[in-house]
């Protein structure tokens, strides 16, 4: 028995070290987890570089050519390298940056006021004294699901003084009508358009902040005796900082964006030029007059402003927002 118990034991310790050096089965076992994030993540990449990264590296790449015109007589037109020809022609241009000062004034009015609608909508939802509040939410959101040219033209025939309902309230009372596609209110024609398809996104994103914050710091902040109002400005709005810079984030690159709205009202007022902002401007030169080099060069200029506008911006209020220096 004793023999026996003393033999089995030396095998046992070999195999227990067998076991202990030998650290294949773990590499192999190891490998699937670091295998398994390229995989979920590898169809988006694919998506961006066939999508985002393509297009845009053909756009720098159009952007460095232009026709030349060559030979004798009516000549022939070749495509040729130009250089940073075509950017100097658009940093030049008047045009351009007019439709920047204009895009300006249309972010003033519909960044702001879309981001207060928002955040005041989001906070009367969170109320709990709020009724309807599912069908409030999706009230607000519907605008939204609606595509950018049809509520450019919705509103475009809301404006048009001889088929606004608008217009005929005020003749009917006897009031002079808002002339809303005139010189001073074309600015917040195309703002409210834009403001009121954003809202109810945006309003969705702030909410989903809120109701991802903590009961109990309401039923201590009550139990001190603080009020709602109170409970909105002081607990439930710095708490949620970062949706509120995302959501503003994505305003403000909306309204560098903004072309479908003023493009659509183009036909309804002589107060909108077909250069009115720079995307128009893009759009004018790419299918208008047939200028792709131009173009091209205008989108990347656009492009790299808000870029910039972007990255300023978070850099800028990283440090309150996320406690990153």
């Amino acid at each position: 028995m004793t023999t026996s118990t003393s033999t089995a034991l030396p095998a046992v310790r070999e195999e227990a070290a067998d076991a202990v050096v030998s650290p294949a089965p773990r590499r192999r076992a190891a490998s699937g987890p670091r295998l398994a994030p390229w995989l979920f993540v590898g169809p988006a990449v694919v998506l961006a570089f066939g999508l985002l990264l393509v297009p845009l590296a053909y756009t720098v790449w159009l952007s460095l050519r232009g026709n030349r015109v060559s030979g004798s007589g009516l000549g022939t037109r070749q495509e040729v390298f130009v250089g940073l020809d075509n950017y100097a022609a658009s940093v030049g241009n008047p045009e351009l940056w007019a439709g920047f000062g204009r895009m300006l004034v249309y972010g003033i009015i519909s960044v702001p006021v879309t981001m207060v609608l928002a955040l005041l909508f989001a906070l009367l939802l969170d109320n709990l004294s709020t009724r309807f509040g599912r069908f409030s939410r999706i009230s607000i959101f519907i605008p939204y699901a609606v595509p950018g040219v049809i509520a450019a033209l919705m509103w475009g025939f809301l404006y048009l003084p001889g088929v606004s309902p608008i217009t005929a309230v005020f003749d009917a009372v006897g009031l002079p009508a808002p002339q809303f596609l005139g010189p001073e209110l074309i600015f917040g024609s195309v703002a409210n358009i834009a403001i009121w398809g954003s809202v109810g996104f945006n309003m969705e994103i702030l909410y989903t902040s809120l109701r991802g914050l903590p009961a109990e710091i309401y039923d201590a902040a009550r139990i001190d005796g603080c009020s709602e109002l109170q409970l909105a400005l002081r607990i439930k709005l710095p708490l949620i900082v970062p949706g509120v810079i995302m959501t503003g984030l994505f305003s403000i690159i909306g309204a560098l964006q903004v072309f479908s709205e003023p493009n659509t009202l183009l036909t309804l007022t002589t107060n909108i030029s077909s250069d009115w902002v720079p995307m128009m401007l893009i759009y004018r030169d790419a299918f208008v007059t047939n200028d792709l080099f131009a173009a091209s060069a205008t989108s990347v200029i656009v492009t790299l402003v808000t870029l910039a506008a972007s990255v300023g911006l978070l850099r800028f209020l990283q440090g309150r927002a996320f406690g990153e220096d």
